[in-house]
């Protein structure tokens, strides 16, 4: 019980500094669409421009993913006695 209360430990204090070394670096990188799509972009005269739909305002985003939760739920749902109940075929019985 020792040892797994041990690893478990090690195993969090592991993923902890990499999200503390993540976050801290993650603000000095620029993402590919600032280093590599806007300057060919700009070498194609093609100046950055802002998108037709905006998801950065608001609950938008969230309301898209609200969405594409509800509709993938509602799939799954519908499709869980197929996917995981049914008999399938195996090896053995063909």
């Amino acid at each position: 019980m020792r040892r797994k209360t041990g690893l478990v430990v090690c195993i969090s204090l592991l993923y902890l500094s990499c999200f503390f070394t993540a976050m801290a670096f993650s603000a000095e990188w620029a993402g590919v669409d600032e280093t590599v799509v806007e300057k060919f972009a700009e070498e194609a005269g093609r100046p950055p421009r802002n998108p037709y739909i905006n998801t950065d305002q608001g609950d938008l985003l969230l309301f898209v993913f609200l969405l594409a939760g509800a509709v993938g739920g509602f799939i799954g749902g519908y499709y869980f006695r197929f996917l995981f109940h049914e008999n399938k075929p195996t090896a053995a019985n063909g």
